[in-house]
């Protein structure tokens, strides 16, 4: 139920935190934690699997984590760049741009009937990959808007993201069986409800400047995202790779990491509207990723049932 109704969680918490802000306030320095809780809980469900399947997805796999760290760091600073954004919010965009993609990808894809190993090894690379190239990213493409430090930033992603990844994966060997699958089917609602506390702190923590912000933001979000699907999945398509491997890699592009985003802003930048971005992006890429994978099965139900009735004819 939890992560079914993701979005109205986010939704719900939100609305809460506008009207009585000060509990929400209060769980501002639980954010970088939590994102570490998350983190840990995905390095607990990642198996020596999820990489062994890139000798046998090479071309694939290379196209999506290109078009990864290229379509979507590129369009935050275009749209950063011709719609003269504040520096706050332009640097918001492109820390949001720079993250790897999200853990709800693959379940995006799996209702979708995409490429559900595709997408979860393009999520564990892309997360690793992230460790080197968002701080980079972030430093070489928002440096013009707000002055960055790199370095510190590297050693955030490594805190937030590599070792709690590792000391999940690490841990997963120890467990029994039994006790891992138990985590692993609580896990999603744990994150779903971190991710929904994270984003209630920052709408509870800008609630003066959230209204004058959402409007412009939620259309450029909805932008930024619906380029990352489209053109994860022209990239796919440009390389004649199967239907469901494009449809993996147009997911993967265009839903991001927005709790890792959320994180980084609060973390290293005073001004709370850096992480309105990465906040509003993560209600926009469940609602467009949800609608996407629902097109996608009825399309599918629609042509199977089409070569059912030929077959019959």
């Amino acid at each position: 139920m939890w992560t079914d109704l993701f979005v109205l969680w986010v939704l719900l918490f939100s609305a809460v935190a506008y009207a009585l802000p000060a509990p929400f306030r209060a769980l501002s320095p639980a954010i970088v934690p939590a994102l570490g809780v998350i983190m840990f809980g995905m390095g607990m469900t990642l198996q020596p699997a999820d990489f062994a399947r890139v000798a046998r997805m090479k071309l694939a796999v290379a196209c999506g984590l290109t078009a990864q760290f290229l379509v979507m760091p590129l369009t935050a600073w275009a749209i950063a760049t011709i719609f003269r954004l504040p520096p706050e919010l332009a640097m918001g965009f492109i820390i949001v741009g720079s993250c790897p993609g999200g853990t709800a990808s693959n379940v995006i894809c799996y209702l979708a009937k995409a490429d559900v190993a595709l997408s979860v090894t393009m999520t564990a690379l892309s997360t690793l990959m992230a460790i080197v190239l968002t701080p980079w990213l972030i430093g070489v493409l928002g440096g013009r808007f707000l002055p960055v430090n790199s370095w510190d930033l590297f050693m955030s992603v490594v805190k937030i993201v590599l070792v709690p990844v590792l000391a999940g994966f690490g841990l997963r060997r120890l467990l029994r069986e039994q006790t891992l699958n138990r985590f692993i089917n609580v896990f999603p609602a744990v994150s779903v409800l971190l991710i929904s506390l994270v984003i209630a702190s920052i709408v509870a923590s800008s609630r003066e400047r959230i209204l004058d912000a959402l409007g412009t933001v939620g259309i450029l979000v909805a932008l930024h995202n619906v380029t990352g699907l489209t053109l994860g999945y022209a990239f796919a398509s440009a390389l004649r790779l199967p239907v469901s491997a494009r449809r993996a890699i147009a997911i993967e592009v265009g839903m991001q990491n927005s709790g890792l985003g959320v994180a980084l802003a609060k973390a290293h930048f005073s001004n709370i509207l850096v992480a309105l971005p990465s906040s509003v992006f993560s209600v926009v890429h469940n609602l467009s990723g949800s609608a996407l994978a629902g097109y996608w099965r009825r399309s599918g139900r629609d042509k199977e049932g089409e070569h059912e009735r030929r077959r019959a004819d």
